[in-house]
């Protein structure tokens, strides 16, 4: 391909799914092509929930053998995964456990004993951390009074773990470090003092290092597995899944929200500095770290969890429908129906998510949906009216204007929760790209390698020139 000078992957590893996407960058456009794609799934033992690590990592091998049959000239591989989860190894690199799954009951309790601490207020103005029980620093509370844990030597959230197995390098990326509630977000380094009065061991966490850093070159079995180069390396990118997606956020100009949906939806907007402020704290608003030192200002909303957790339970009776089919139905629905609080904490495990909208309807006196159809309707006018008030908040609490809605990553394929959330703000929506994430790590990746130039302008001008949208402008009229 003419003007190209070289390939780059991404390994996108998302809390119900992973692929592994080729990207080039030529003319100013960006070219795609998804080499492998895979189910994520937790394993369920008596103990607890687990995520199964070793087998995401053979599918990222797996993965990287494709992208060096399809592009034999791939410069740099870089990953990201979800949020606040991480991995331990020993005093040998050895893993010493798998990790255990975010959504764990486990991790609840350890809330009250880290409040009891330090103050949540003081937790607060430190690390910039909504109050979320799954936060990485809650689960290493829960975590240290495990027998296994005295074999611990090193903490890597999960796309540092990825990359340890594919480098041998041990370092942390900032913006997933700014997951963990351990990371001062005005210094962006740790703050080992708090790690020091939640009873660990500074030395735990391992150095951190910037998007766009070279991580190191893979190991030589990673290399034989793959068939990839001498000369490939993996490279540092917004290693949190929605750092990587607000890079590819195709906003032309400041005055944007953006909702990363997916089985969790972020929602929020860019800023250049944290928020620190008592108000933000009562709305419960966090400041991770963005690529080029910004601060992603969102709240984490529940999500198509809701729903992906509700069809499970659907088919578990033996009766699946296709989820097209049950979003035009809900579509033709009026409005008026019921909603509920899609973060209460009753939703946040494994199980039979339309048995507990049912339950929590009831609680409220509101009525229970009668049907599939009218339950999908319900959790997606209560996402939207989620994203509205979270967006409301946004723009209270940073006094800047919002004029236009960004809404990326799987969920964006949703028209009809797309046009709830435009009638919910009455803001215009639009939708896309879908593979966001992966777009903005093959960008930081490009731009690392002089692939490309610039700052997030300009990488938002080369995903607006290459990716199509949908646009979604508030109704006039009830749907």
């Amino acid at each position: 391909m003419p003007g190209v000078d070289g390939a780059v992957a991404a390994i996108d590893l998302g809390a119900s799914s992973g692929r592994v996407i080729v990207g080039r960058v030529s003319d100013g456009r960006l070219v795609l092509e998804e080499v492998h794609r895979f189910p994520n799934e937790p394993v369920q033992l008596e103990d607890g929930l687990y995520w199964d690590i070793l087998r995401l990592h053979h599918e990222v091998i797996a993965g990287l053998r494709q992208a060096s049959r399809s592009a034999p000239d791939l410069l740099s591989v870089g990953i990201d995964t979800w949020g606040v989860d991480v991995g331990f190894l020993d005093a040998a690199g050895t893993l010493v456990a798998n990790p255990v799954h975010h959504r764990d009951p486990r991790n609840i309790p350890a809330v009250e004993r880290v409040h009891a601490r330090i103050d949540p207020g003081a937790l607060y103005g430190r690390s910039g951390l909504q109050v979320m029980p799954f936060n990485t620093l809650y689960q290493l509370d829960a975590a240290r009074r495990t027998p296994a844990f005295a074999a611990v030597r090193h903490v890597l959230p999960l796309p540092d773990l990825l990359g340890y197995w594919l480098t041998g390098v041990v370092i942390a990326e900032r913006t997933h470090a700014s997951t963990t509630g351990f990371l001062d977000p005005r210094t962006r380094d740790w703050d080992k003092e708090l790690v020091r009065l939640l009873g660990l061991d500074p030395t735990l966490l391992p150095p951190l290092a910037d998007p766009g850093t070279v991580r190191g070159a893979l190991l030589p079995a990673v290399r034989e597995a793959t068939g990839l180069q001498e000369t490939t390396v993996v490279t540092l990118v917004g290693s949190h899944d929605t750092a990587s997606a607000v890079v590819a956020v195709p906003a032309d100009g400041p005055d944007f929200a953006y909702i990363s949906s997916g089985t969790w939806s972020l929602v929020g907007v860019e800023t250049s500095a944290p928020i620190l402020t008592e108000a933000s704290r009562e709305a419960n608003f966090t400041n991770e770290g963005g690529v080029d030192a910004t601060t992603r200002f969102l709240r984490n909303v529940a999500g198509l969890w809701l729903l992906q957790e509700s069809q499970r339970a659907w088919e578990r009776e033996g009766e699946s429908e296709p989820l097209a089919t049950l979003l035009d139905a809900a579509a033709a629905l009026p409005t008026g129906g019921p909603t509920f609080d899609p973060d209460d904490g009753s939703f946040l495990a494994p199980g039979d998510m339309p048995a507990r909208i049912a339950a929590w309807l009831t609680a409220a006196g509101l009525p229970v949906p009668e049907g599939r159809p009218a339950f999908v309707r319900s959790i997606l006018d209560s996402l939207a009216g989620a994203y509205a008030r979270t967006i409301d908040d946004a723009r209270r609490l940073t006094g800047r204007s919002i004029d236009v809605i960004h809404t990326v990553g799987g969920g964006s394929r949703n028209a009809l929760l797309c046009q709830l959330t435009a009638d919910a703000t009455r803001l215009p929506v639009v939708a896309g790209p879908v593979e966001a994430t992966a777009i903005g790590n093959i960008l930081i990746q490009a731009r690392a390698l002089g692939l490309v130039h610039g700052d997030l302008d300009e990488l938002r001008a080369i995903v607006r020139a290459s990716e199509p949208v949908r646009r979604f402008a508030p109704s006039t009229s009830p749907t």
